[in-house]
């Protein structure tokens, strides 16, 4: 858990990328190290909060992408892989001036962290993949059949069992009331927009970067096999593959410790 102090820390801030304005959580932190954390889809910062709190040595940073969080929703639904790319590139030159950072992506995040390591290398030390792969077929179609609000949290908890989820404290930090009820801060109508634009073969942008990258990949995931996600860590150079046998597709949430103790493992080689 975070102390109070580090708590008091953390600031939101936002910045305009194109026609939105996007936020991102600053845990503060003076290092020179910059750790630039890109959440999935139905998530925000938010998730990685407990995480931040374990690199008291870095400047962590987390992104609400667009769409999600307490960013803005795009209004013609641009949730391209360009869109994303440009987003964080953005970031960097803008907000931090072009520092270079370390990038640890989950799922949406990760294919985004990935590729504007292919894109931008100047701006990228290292990257931390958490299961996604370099080819992509995950349908979240679904998520569109999720309803705009609910009259109680129960009831938006019922929704997503009825779609299947079991896991419904993934989308725990993605949750708001207001005046219509209960509702999901992601954009309902464009994460099965994006989700299509993250489906294909992206095997050229995961070979294309030179720098250290660690994948995280979970045994139980749905998104990842684990066959596949071998077979990215032998074809590129560089690259780390971790293995968490009991874990599904989100580790961060369901084994802190066990990823910790894998990313600072890692960011440890970098020094």
């Amino acid at each position: 858990m975070q102390s109070a102090q580090d708590i008091q820390s953390t600031k939101r801030k936002y910045f305009q990328s194109g026609n939105l304005k996007l936020s991102y959580l600053d845990y503060g932190g003076e290092s020179l190290n910059v750790l630039l954390m890109l959440h999935g889809h139905m998530n925000d910062a938010e998730t990685f909060t407990k995480l931040a709190a374990k690199f008291t040595d870095w400047r962590v940073i987390g992104l609400d992408q667009r769409g999600h969080g307490w960013s803005e929703h795009s209004p013609d639904k641009n949730y391209s892989r360009e869109s994303y790319v440009e987003d964080i590139h953005t970031l960097i030159t803008s907000e931090l001036k072009g520092q270079q950072v370390t990038l640890l992506g989950h799922s949406l995040g990760g294919i985004n962290a990935y590729q504007f390591a292919a894109r931008y290398p100047q701006y990228v030390k290292a990257v931390i993949v958490e299961d996604i792969g370099a080819e992509i077929d995950v349908d979240m179609s679904f998520i569109g059949n999720l309803p705009e609000r609910s009259d109680t949290l129960d009831d938006l908890k019922e929704a997503l069992l009825r779609i299947g989820l079991r896991n419904v404290d993934y989308f725990a930090e993605s949750v708001f009331e207001d005046e219509r009820g209960w509702g999901f801060r992601s954009d309902l109508q464009g994460i099965p927009v994006s989700t299509q634009h993250t489906k294909g073969d992206w095997w050229k942008d995961w070979l294309a970067s030179t720098c250290p990258i660690l994948l995280i990949h979970g045994k139980q995931s749905f998104a990842l096999d684990e066959a596949h996600a071998k077979l990215m860590a032998t074809r590129r150079p560089h690259t780390s593959l971790v293995v968490f046998e009991q874990c599904g597709h989100d580790i961060h949430s369901t084994d802190l410790e066990g990823y910790t103790k894998a990313v600072k493992e890692f960011l440890d080689t970098l020094t």
